[in-house]
């Protein structure tokens, strides 16, 4: 498959193109159990740890199990992994949508509950509590005889508005000083435009392009102020800078992006494919009649074959533009894959003027 990207003339709002410093989410993980599931939780002889886990909680509630050495045989409880992200300015007793999954062998969690759970952040520090029902976009169903069929996963779901914030995050937005706006993208033409467009708000001398990445901000000293502030400058149109010139290529998927900036040199390209066949074909040795210590074994046979087909050979003048490779490629019906081929021998061959990037 082959994309051409033609960046649009329309200006940016800066709110698209930065991020303030130090104004960040958070990620939370937790760790807990699912409850109430209809035979599908996890095979305890399998996953041991969801049973000591149970008889952890059942002790702070008094409960205390058999100590002779009886493992419970638990199929309605499955032990999860609960993840989260805590956005920035987020405040005691808001709720945060929440990630379950299953880490031991649970078939599915579909209809299942979530005990309470404490998220924690990197520092080890407790900052939003989850609880709830389980919902599951897949579903998956198995007969008697073993077979099963599935759409989707089954083993993970969500919990919307499932945690309640606990602890705020302390953030640099309210601290003295100057406000850094960090570009999504570096470029040092975008970052020179963001500063301009603040200085031709608020004077000249308010931003300054700290480097390709980073523009600083001059705001004002009134905390209180500083929220529409920000806002104005958000809200500003700016005009980013050209993307550079590249070519990225998925090998996955075989996928491939090229940039409106991407050139060629004059070059002349020979595409061609070879395909090999390898057939087996497994053939039974018998032992003579009467042999003695004779025994049937099976001789293998292996056949080889290599078909190549009818190359093509196309040039590109200097300074080819991308329709000019795009209509190109198309008539010799290249596949992702001799496409790619392509692109890395014009890249090897200094005719391809552009950043080529596999992932």
């Amino acid at each position: 498959m082959l994309l051409g990207f033609i960046p649009s003339a329309h200006a940016d709002k800066v709110r698209d193109l930065v991020q303030v410093a130090g104004v960040r989410s958070n990620q939370l993980v937790g760790y807990g159990l699912v409850v109430g599931l209809d035979g599908t939780g996890d095979q305890t002889t399998q996953a041991p740890f969801t049973t000591q886990s149970l008889e952890n909680m059942l002790k702070q509630f008094g409960v205390s199990l058999p100590t002779t050495g009886i493992q419970p045989q638990l199929k309605d409880v499955a032990a999860v992994t609960i993840t989260a992200e805590l956005p920035p300015f987020a405040k005691p007793g808001q709720k945060i949508d929440v990630t379950v999954a299953s880490i031991g062998n649970a078939k599915s969690i579909r209809g299942g509950e979530l005990l309470m759970t404490p998220l924690r952040g990197a520092d080890g520090s407790v900052y939003a509590v989850a609880q709830g029902s389980v919902v599951v976009g897949g579903v998956s169903a198995s007969g008697r005889s073993g077979s099963s069929v599935q759409i989707n996963i089954s083993a993970s779901g969500r919990i919307p508005n499932g945690a309640s914030v606990e602890r705020t995050v302390a953030n640099s937005f309210n601290r003295p000083g100057d406000i850094v706006l960090d570009l999504d993208t570096a470029d040092f033409t975008t970052a020179g435009r963001i500063a301009d467009a603040i200085n031709h708000l608020y004077g000249a001398g308010t931003a300054h392009a700290l480097d390709g990445g980073s523009v600083a901000v001059r705001g004002p000293v009134d905390a209180s102020e500083k929220v529409a502030w920000l806002g104005a400058i958000e809200s500003l149109d700016v005009d980013p800078g050209d993307a550079p010139a590249r070519v990225i290529v998925n090998s996955r998927t075989g996928t491939v992006v090229i940039g409106s900036d991407v050139r060629v040199s004059a070059a002349a390209v020979a595409h061609g494919s070879i395909q090999v066949t390898i057939s087996e074909q497994p053939q039974v040795s018998q032992p003579s009649p009467f042999s003695s210590g004779g025994q049937t074994t099976v001789v293998p046979n292996s056949t080889v074959s290599i078909n190549q087909t009818g190359g093509h050979m196309f040039k590109f003048g200097p300074g080819v533009s991308l329709d000019s490779i795009v209509r190109a490629v198309n008539q010799v019906g290249a596949t992702p894959t001799d496409l790619i081929s392509i692109l890395e021998a014009l890249k090897q061959a200094g005719a391809l003027h552009a950043d080529l990037v596999v992932i």
